[in-house]
């Protein structure tokens, strides 16, 4: 028999941060906006979110771990918008932020949850901005609530051991 942890999507009394990088600032004010929305639809509080500017995507990482590292909040989401030009910077750009962000999470065990656009041109990131795509900073927030809960769920959840099996071998007697 096995326990399943039902994923749950309530924001109350989580503490979340919320990086959002100013370049391309109408996506990202409209991905901002969205993850918002999503956070207090969800239950979250406006004393409870905390919300930082940065320069342009590639700050987002520095400023996504400044917050995992305080220690007093549940998740963290990355806001940020890379299109594709005519060199390939951008390639490099994401590939560094999308590491950078997954070894934050992994080196703090705070979930970072990813919201950064990585188009091929603008109409691209305004449909996934609210547009016909959906906004993936609210994607993104529901994404870093539902994984907060189940962080807490299974430091909370207690695991039962079966009797019949040595832990310290790794089978059965």
């Amino acid at each position: 028999m096995h326990r399943e942890l039902k994923p749950t999507t309530s924001a109350e009394g989580l503490r979340i941060g919320l990086v959002v990088s100013r370049y391309h600032a109408p996506i990202t004010d409209a991905l901002r906006d969205g993850a918002v929305d999503c956070y207090t639809r969800a239950g979250g509080s406006a004393d409870d979110l905390v919300v930082v500017n940065a320069p342009g995507t590639f700050e987002v990482t520095a400023l996504c771990a400044a917050l995992a590292e305080r220690g007093d909040l549940d998740a963290v989401v990355a806001v940020g918008c890379v299109i594709s030009g005519q060199t390939t910077h951008d390639q490099y750009l994401c590939q560094a932020v999308s590491h950078g962000l997954t070894e934050v999470s992994l080196r703090t065990g705070v979930p970072v949850s990813f919201g950064v656009l990585t188009c091929q041109s603008l109409e691209q990131a305004e449909a996934r901005a609210g547009g016909d795509r959906g906004n993936k900073g609210a994607e993104a927030m529901a994404a870093a609530i539902e994984t907060a809960r189940t962080i807490r769920g299974l430091r909370d959840a207690p695991c039962p051991r079966p009797a019949n099996v040595d832990h310290h071998r790794g089978g059965a007697p």
